[in-house]
């Protein structure tokens, strides 16, 4: 069973046993992966970065919202009394045509035309002789 899996996995230009310690080598490193701790990847470490980056951002947001006055104090006065009347451009002549929001549209191109159909250069192979 060991030789005809070997004579299976054959590499040309190697010996025969070659393939067979190939796919050990392949078998080795993919069980290595699936028992590898993710730790060793760096995920522990991010996560926890992450986790303290978040943890400053919730303090912040509490010293933040601590800062912040209450509703019913310190209220600013009501719109109308700072409101200014915004000046009024000059009115145009009511003879003047509206101004248009998009350009006009140019009219669809037009190819020439030709009558005799393609006009293609004419190819006489082979050439006669001159």
């Amino acid at each position: 069973m060991l030789q005809d899996l070997a004579n299976r996995l054959t590499l040309p230009g190697l010996p025969d046993w070659a393939g067979l310690v190939v796919l050990l080598v392949l078998l080795l490193v993919a069980l290595a992966y699936l028992l590898m701790p993710f730790s060793v990847f760096g995920v522990k470490g991010r996560l926890d970065a992450i986790e303290a980056q978040l943890d400053e951002i919730q303090a912040e947001l509490r010293t933040l919202a601590l800062r912040l006055p209450e509703p019913g104090r310190g209220r600013r006065p009501p719109v109308e009394e700072d409101w200014a009347q915004p000046v009024q451009p000059p009115r145009r002549a009511e003879a003047e045509p509206p101004s248009r929001a998009a350009p006009p549209v140019p009219p669809p191109a037009a190819w020439p035309e030709t009558r005799g159909g393609r006009a293609e250069p004419r190819v006489e192979w082979p050439r006669p002789p001159r």
